[in-house]
């Protein structure tokens, strides 16, 4: 019964390190343009009936209670919250941000696909608009590409690209910005970089033109913050450091019950 006890206070001890480490991770991108928090999942551990609910007593009659005892805890899941970040004014033509739900689309260098709600673009040599990080570069898709002379760059609410070029007083559409959504976004991979791919469980990339149904809207010259809450993730921080604390007070107390009882001499 004992090393059951201190069996099942360590899985929570090991259930709440795991989740200081996702909390740390959300307080580490609070600051991350267009990420998105994540939340760990618990579950109950196989239970040990000694007498199951519904048994019957010598009698005959059936018994309302059991007698079990639990085996602790693990982590069931941790789940990404996609809930939207607030939308930070930034002046710069090329950002942007979704208002609502979507993603949008960039590929690599090697083809690879992948979605973000991080909306801050840039040019590369070629003028094409593409999302930068410290390691490589990635293309929206599909692609859109500005000449060296546009002085001038509206992107309207259901992504058409316009731009203003020198010499001329009137705008011309270079193309679109389209938005991807999936049935699961929970079930994407989270690749870094506030990247992620598809998986079997998110579904197929589903995209259309922003303001369709179910789709969101663009706004120039905005940003998406992260989505992270510190209050909320420094609460949570303070429960789980006391989660821990209670479960090695349960090993303590199981260990000092285990001392005692090896210390038993017959007289």
């Amino acid at each position: 019964m004992l090393y059951r006890a201190m069996n099942a206070a360590a899985s929570g001890m090991d259930a709440y390190i795991f989740n200081l480490d996702v909390i740390a991770n959300n307080l580490a991108n609070a600051g991350t343009t267009g990420f998105k928090r994540s939340r760990t999942n618990f579950e109950d551990l196989y239970y040990q009936y000694y007498r199951p609910p519904g048994s019957s007593d010598v009698n005959g009659n059936v018994l309302p209670e059991g007698i079990f005892a639990g085996s602790g805890v693990r982590v069931a899941a941790v789940q990404p919250d996609f809930t939207e970040g607030s939308l930070l004014q930034t002046g710069r033509q090329e950002d942007v941000a979704i208002e609502g739900k979507g993603f949008f689309q960039v590929q690599d260098s090697n083809g690879n696909f992948f979605y973000t709600r991080n909306g801050q673009f840039t040019r590369n040599a070629e003028g094409t608009l593409v999302i930068a990080s410290a390691n490589r570069s990635l293309i929206l898709q599909p692609p859109i590409s500005l000449n060296s002379d546009v002085t001038d760059v509206s992107i309207s609410a259901d992504g058409v690209v316009s731009v203003l070029q020198s010499g001329s007083t009137e705008f011309q559409q270079v193309g679109n910005i389209q938005l991807t959504l999936f049935v699961n976004p929970e079930g994407l991979l989270h690749e870094g970089e506030t990247l992620f791919s598809e998986t079997p469980a998110s579904g197929p990339a589903q995209t259309s033109t922003p303001g369709a149904l179910g789709y969101g809207l663009l706004r120039q010259s905005f940003l998406e913050a992260s989505n992270t809450e510190p209050v909320k993730e420094l609460v949570d921080l303070i429960k789980t450091q006391r989660n821990v604390e209670l479960n090695s007070q349960v090993v303590q107390a199981s260990d000092q019950l285990l001392q005692l009882v090896s210390n038993l001499r017959r007289f």
